[in-house]
């Protein structure tokens, strides 16, 4: 039998080796930034270095998207998080978008300036360029129910803003000095990655003011508006191969609360386990939620 050669070769699909689909690593950054607990899904360089390290080695990479819910949290694991982000797409020359989902505020908003892009929906909560700081004071309670608070120790700042002793000017100014380090670098990092694309005062902008997602439009915090899938078919194609990296919660994970920080902490020598902590955590994070309405 003679088989034609020329014909055969015809059917095989050299212009997909020719142009590949263009792939794009979708890496999701969704919760509250910090260390969190065994049962909550904290935002943390520790817990999301290796998905970024996968992300950025995908085969065949056009670009990295990250899909943002985050209403913030730490000031330092937001800037670890960062720095990690620009330091590999520096390294692979790739770029990166930001897409925000109901909120990209606060330290969220820090980790969506990581991305040369950033989008939104149009009622999306995007801003809140500040630091803020909030506790209780329970001195009086203590007076009221007969305990007696003792604490000692070394260093004049070691108790500082102990929640059980009265509050002193001089903490107050003390944390105030250290929120506006802290602001000066965000202001600072705001800048740099947003430069002349910002379109209001630094008044405005730094207040810890937020936005709906066309208002940061018009202000310039973002690039555009629209959902991740349209977008990425917009600037890749239709034929743009979209591939989600990261950690999966496990199934026991999801049974108890889907990986939220208000799943109890499981201890079968001690049912109750950590379970007060496990509660002011989900509390704290209910709280940074709250702000913005979510």
């Amino acid at each position: 039998m003679e088989i034609n050669l020329t014909n055969w070769l015809t059917w095989l699909p050299f212009d997909r080796f020719r142009s590949p689909r263009p792939v794009v690593a979708v890496i999701r950054l969704s919760g509250v930034i910090g260390q969190g607990g065994r049962f909550q899904q904290g935002l943390n360089i520790h817990a999301l270095g290796s998905s970024l390290e996968t992300a950025f080695k995908t085969s065949g990479l056009t670009a990295v998207a990250l899909a943002i819910n985050s209403p913030g949290g730490a000031p330092a694991q937001s800037n670890l998080i960062y720095a990690r982000i620009r330091a590999l797409a520096a390294e692979k020359e790739m770029p990166v978008l930001a897409f925000a989902e109901d909120v990209a505020a606060s330290g969220g908003y820090w980790l969506a300036c990581a991305a040369d892009e950033i989008y939104a929906d149009v009622n999306s909560i995007v801003g809140s360029i500040g630091v803020v700081s909030a506790g209780f004071g329970f001195q009086d309670m203590l007076e009221k129910v007969g305990v007696e608070r003792r604490i000692h120790a070394q260093g004049d700042r070691k108790a500082m803003l102990d929640p059980f002793e009265p509050e002193r000017e001089s903490d107050v100014k003390r944390l105030l000095a250290i929120q506006k380090n802290i602001h000066d670098n965000f202001k600072n990092l705001v800048r740099e990655r947003r430069g002349e694309r910002v379109k209001i005062s630094d008044r405005k902008l730094f207040s810890g003011d937020i936005w709906t997602g066309r208002e940061a439009l018009d202000a310039g915090l973002i690039d555009g508006l629209g959902e991740m899938r349209e977008i990425l078919h917009q600037k890749y194609g239709d034929d743009v191969k979209i591939r989600e990296v990261g950690r999966k919660s496990s199934f026991l994970k999801r049974l108890i609360g889907r990986g939220s920080a208000s799943a109890p902490d499981l201890n079968f020598e001690n049912p109750l386990g950590n379970l007060p902590g496990q509660l002011l955590t989900a509390i704290e994070d209910r709280a940074f939620w709250s702000r913005f309405g979510l």
